[in-house]
This record gives structure tokens, sequence and C-alpha cells, in this order.
């Protein structure tokens, strides 16, 4: 792990201990809805997928299940504070970081489809740290007759908005097969914030996300409970995997650039394999790269673990056998 992740990790569970301290002892002051808030505080991990530009399976190149490349399956880490208000309504903070990958290099090809995006060889990594707010429904929760009843197992629905960082990289092979990364939005590769492209604008490396997902709850005890968790961030960026829209002229990269990067990038821009075509050292100006008509996207499926916070109540209905009336 690298050390800024190994701080970032640090610092969310310091905060995490932190919130456990402040809200064990707020546990039972009121909230706005007029009843004391339970809260709640753990973490979760389990695998994260990307989906763009970059890499695939067979066919054209989507942004939906059908390309999603296993190989690159990264392990995503987090923690979270929930207040429940209501048995049926969630108010989460969750901090999340992860790892996301994808290369053109790895395409099975079966057809002409796949060779385009193979002959394009690009390739990019890039970690990414989010932090997000979002209200967790309990469906079960809010249509049952019965409310002295509180079932174990609870299934959700989950949407919020957030914040998340990336930074790109792409990797450059020497003679000798070393790799060596350079971070990409520096290099607008793609013309980015260039007179010669007006319509291709620069990007930020932090830019807001809408996340929604469902999930299945099941309480263990009164006090731990466990949650399989899918959840789906919605961006508005096409930049994730710094693909987007076409290539340029590689001499522009000389008058926005250092000579030392503008070299850099005109290898990175362009690192095509002559598949379809034999001979070929670049594509023309203005041929397509990336795909405009859909953002980047992301997803986790992970296990939360959960803590509740405060004096228990020695009725709870959590101890209770009978069949509920609505579930």
């Amino acid at each position: 792990m690298k050390p800024y992740l190994h701080k970032f990790v640090q610092k969310r569970v310091l905060l995490l201990l932190l919130s456990f301290t402040i809200l064990s002892n707020t546990y039972s002051q009121s909230f706005m809805f007029g009843q004391k808030v339970k809260w709640e505080v753990g973490l979760n991990f389990g695998p994260s997928f990307f989906l763009g530009d970059l890499g695939g399976n067979s066919g054209k190149g989507t942004n939906d299940i059908k390309d999603i490349n296993l190989e690159f399956t990264k392990m995503m880490k987090g923690v979270f504070v929930t207040a429940y208000p209501k048995g049926w309504l969630g108010i989460r903070f969750a901090a999340d970081a992860t790892y996301l990958e994808g290369s053109d290099a790895i395409i099975t090809t079966t057809g002409i489809d796949e060779l385009w995006r193979k002959q394009r060889n690009l390739d990019f990594k890039t970690t990414v740290l989010e932090g997000y707010l979002a209200l967790e429904l309990y469906p079960t929760m809010m249509l049952r007759r019965d409310k002295s009843y509180e079932p174990k197992l609870r299934p959700y629905g989950l949407l919020g908005v957030g914040v998340f960082h990336f930074n790109p990289k792409g990797s450059l092979t020497d003679a000798a097969g070393n790799k060596t990364w350079y971070a990409l939005q520096p290099l607008r590769l793609e013309g980015q914030g260039m007179a010669e492209y007006p319509n291709v604008k620069p990007y930020k490396l932090t830019q807001i996300n809408i996340p929604f997902g469902a999930g299945l709850k099941f309480y263990a005890s009164e006090r731990i409970n466990l949650s399989t968790e899918l959840l789906y961030r919605k961006t508005f960026t096409d930049y994730i995997d710094d693909v987007s829209a076409k290539y340029i002229d590689p001499n522009n990269f000389s008058k926005y650039l250092s000579a030392g990067d503008a070299a850099i990038a005109s290898k990175l821009a362009d690192k095509v394999q002559p598949i379809i075509f034999p001979g070929m050292t670049r594509f023309s100006e203005g041929t397509q790269r990336g795909d405009t008509k859909n953002g980047d996207t992301y997803f986790s499926v992970v296990l939360k673990f959960g803590i509740r916070l405060g004096p228990l109540n020695d009725n709870s209905v959590l101890r209770q056998t009978r069949c509920p009336s609505v579930y």
C-alpha cells in the first residue's frame, strides 16, 4: 500500500474512534425527528470495478456489466457513521479508498470491434478516495403493521451525493521492458485547454458523484450487524481513465508543455499497435480516441460490519421470534 494510502486509512480509523466516543456521549440526545437517535459505526471492504473507455470484452466497447475486466478487480476499504432517527431511515457519512485500472492490451479479440480497441493500446491506473452523505431507506420497516416488531433481516435502498478524487496515470515501456507511469492530466493528451481544440475543456481531479444502490442487513445481535451492499457511482466525468475524445496533432504539445513533457505526452497520447493497418505509427488528428457518449463509472460490492452505539433496550424487539405481519 502506498504511504499516502496508509495515511488515509489511519486518518479514517482515528475518525471512526473519535466518532464512537462523541456519538456514545450524545446517544440520548433528541434529533429533529423528535425521538432518540440510534447511532452506528463500522467498516466495509469488498471488490470494486471500473467501467470506462479502456479495456472491456468481446464486441463493441460499452460502460455496462458486459465489459467488466475481472483481472483488474481491486479491493475497496472504508469506514462509516450512520444515524437512525427512524427505524426506516438512516443518514450515513462514509469515506472509502480504492484503486481502479484498465488496459486495452488484455482484450480478447474475436472480431474487428475488439481489434480497434486493442490497436489503440492505452492503459491507466488511479487511486480513488471518496466521501459521501447518503440516505438509507428500509421499506419493510416503513410498511410493517406491527410497530413493536423489528425484523433481524432488512433490505434497504441507498441514495446520496459524494465527492471523489482521482489522478490517472499511463505507462510507457522501454526497450528493456521496464514500465514507467506518468500522471496524465497535466499532459493534456486530448488538447484540454489548447486554443486549437476549444471544445475540449480541462478536467478537475476532484469531482462530484452520485452513489446509489441496495443492500441487505442482518442483525446478528442487538449490538452487531452485517450487511452486503452493491453501490454504484454515477460520475460527471469521462476522464477517470483520461480517455474521452479524439487524437490531436502531436506538434501542439510543444506549444503548451516543456520539451521533456511534450516528448512524453506525444508517446502517451498515441501508443498504436499496427494490428489492423500494418506499418501504422500514429493515428491521424481527429480520429476517435474514446467514447464521448458515456461517462466513466465505478461500483463496489462490499461486506459491511456495523456496531450499534449507546445503551441497548432491555426489551429489545430484536429478541422476539414471532413472525412479522409485513415483511
